[in-house]
């Protein structure tokens, strides 16, 4: 539905609107849009693949800390980390500061420094919280490749630089492609950062076009040209995937350490500064800076508008939760029970949900609840003589709807993974012993899937807890999560006074990065 609704709302616009957007918006977008992308995905695939193939193929000092720690940027939102960078390097931050000092500089206008807020800026920010895709995709594949083909190579004659990129790296694209469609998709459906940054993307420009400008026509009509962004991507994705699979060898984990290779001298420091680099860019100084200043507000924590932000993003957040494991339960279970070519297209299209990018789906979401909200308000004034108001579109359903669209894409791969775990035969034996097909689902699978529903529910409550960019389009008037919270402080510049806000966001985002650092834990 918010597909078709985009459609219909890009082709019912006015024809000079839209030739001022395909001959000038559009245009002014789509470089920057094009250039963040591609030096994103360069940035994030440098540092992922190395410190992937460091930690899987490589012993040096603290090898299983960063194997882990490598990624706890995956709990920062770039938006959050935008503002953070922007204080850390503004003028009066200690970066600038220190460099004064350490120079003798008494002025701004003595020396030159590099600007945050610039396209460069928005590039180091998205890469210092998006590399873990890249990482977490080429550290699974380094570490099912094992050992054996590197060394069949080197017994061939090839030196350590050769078998990385002419066996290790060919071997591990599948994964290499999937991290980084999620990377791009991600910096894609970015707006807080890019706005806070000065960056004008595609996603930025659906937003100015609409709320500023009071052309809706005119941002679904550039919602369009971001829908076929997501196509190429996906496409470029599958191609670079076409057949490009490799059966794995299986590896214990002493078997594995003991075919690392040991690393000595100057690069064992190497090894362990380069693996530092990104965690410390990415996670350590975001936390330190919003740390401090919220150190600074703890009567914060007790203010009204902060304790309503937070009932609201946990209501809302819980709402989603609850209906995308529902839908997404349904859904992996109609597959699993009926094998049939129907469950299995209603599930590839609803995973289509997590393409969309925040302000596309947005747009594709009000809409349609706009016009359902206005005919039954109009049916029942006819009928009644009550007026319901805007009970959908004016209440904060439309970000439960627009977030369980987005993110079920989540609970019903995590769902479906458990499925996957237990054995057909225990629906058959069940049913061989008298149960009905209902009572084997309740009795049988429900307790078994129970901790694969509940960290479905916990991945959809913090996505939608961070989740900015369908938010700040469909929330209704007075109505602040805290992640709009934050938005509307750091676009007052006061980041000072969302640091409070910010950290609650982060500490929640930890919760799913704690469970991924520890199934690596099981791994390493």
């Amino acid at each position: 539905m918010p597909i078709f609704a985009i459609l219909w709302i890009a082709l019912s616009g006015d024809t000079e609107s839209g030739r001022h957007v395909i001959l000038n918006v559009v245009p002014r977008a789509t470089g920057p849009t094009l250039l963040l992308l591609l030096l994103t995905g360069t940035v994030t695939a440098f540092f992922g693949i190395i410190s992937a193939w460091l930690v899987a193929s490589c012993d040096f000092p603290l090898r299983r800390f960063f194997s882990s720690a490598l990624v706890l940027p995956l709990a920062i939102p770039s938006y959050l980390a935008a503002y953070a960078f922007g204080e850390f390097f503004d003028y009066t931050g200690p970066v600038q500061t220190a460099y004064r000092q350490v120079f003798g500089f008494t002025s701004m206008r003595q020396y030159s420094f590099p600007e945050i807020r610039s396209l460069g800026g928005a590039v180091l920010v998205m890469s210092a919280v998006l590399y873990p895709y890249v990482y977490l995709a080429c550290r699974s594949m380094f570490l099912m490749q094992g050992r054996t083909a590197a060394d069949v190579a080197r017994t061939l004659g090839a030196g350590p630089l050769r078998v990385f990129f002419r066996v290790q790296i060919p071997m591990a694209r599948p994964a290499i492609m999937v991290g980084l469609t999620l990377v791009m998709m991600e910096a894609l459906n970015d707006i807080g950062a890019v706005e806070y940054l000065g960056v004008n993307t595609l996603t930025f420009s659906i937003y100015d076009t609409w709320l500023n400008r009071g052309s809706l026509s005119g941002a679904a009509q550039i919602a369009c040209v971001m829908l076929f962004f997501v196509v190429g991507l996906l496409l470029i994705e599958r191609a670079a995937r076409r057949r490009q699979r490799f059966a794995s060898q299986k590896t214990t984990a002493s078997a594995s350490d003991a075919l690392r290779l040991r690393l000595t001298g100057w690069r064992r420091l190497c090894a362990t500064a380069f693996c530092a680099l990104p965690v410390i860019i990415g996670f350590a100084v975001p936390v330190i800076v919003l740390a401090g200043f919220a150190l600074r507000r703890l009567d914060q924590f007790l203010e009204p508008r902060l304790v309503r932000a937070l009932w609201h993003s946990v209501s809302v957040s819980a709402s989603a939760a609850l209906l995308a494991v529902l839908f997404a339960f349904v859904l992996a279970y109609a597959a699993r029970a009926e094998r049939s070519h129907l469950a299995s297209a209603a599930s590839r299209l609803s995973s289509l949900g997590y393409g969309i990018p925040g302000t596309v789906l947005g747009i594709g979401v009000l809409i349609p609840l706009a016009g359902i909200d206005n005919a039954v308000d109009g049916w029942l004034r006819s009928s009644l003589g009550i007026s319901t108001g805007l009970l959908l579109s004016g209440t904060g359903f439309a970000i439960v709807y627009a977030s369980t669209v987005r993110f079920m894409t989540m609970a019903e791969g995590t769902i479906d993974a458990g499925f996957q775990k237990l054995s057909p035969h225990l629906d058959m034996a069940s049913r061989t012993l008298g149960r009905s097909g209902f009572q084997t689902l309740r009795s049988v699978l429900l307790p078994n899937m129970r901790p694969a529903v509940l960290t479905a529910a916990l991945l959809v409550f913090i996505e939608t807890l961070k989740e900015l960019s369908a938010t700040i389009l469909l929330r209704p008037f007075n109505f602040n999560t805290l992640a709009t919270l934050v938005y509307e402080d750091a676009s007052r510049s006061k980041v000072q006074d969302a640091s409070v806000a910010a950290i609650i966001i982060i500490a929640a985002g930890l919760i799913p990065v704690i469970l991924v650092s520890r199934s690596l834990d099981a791994r390493r």
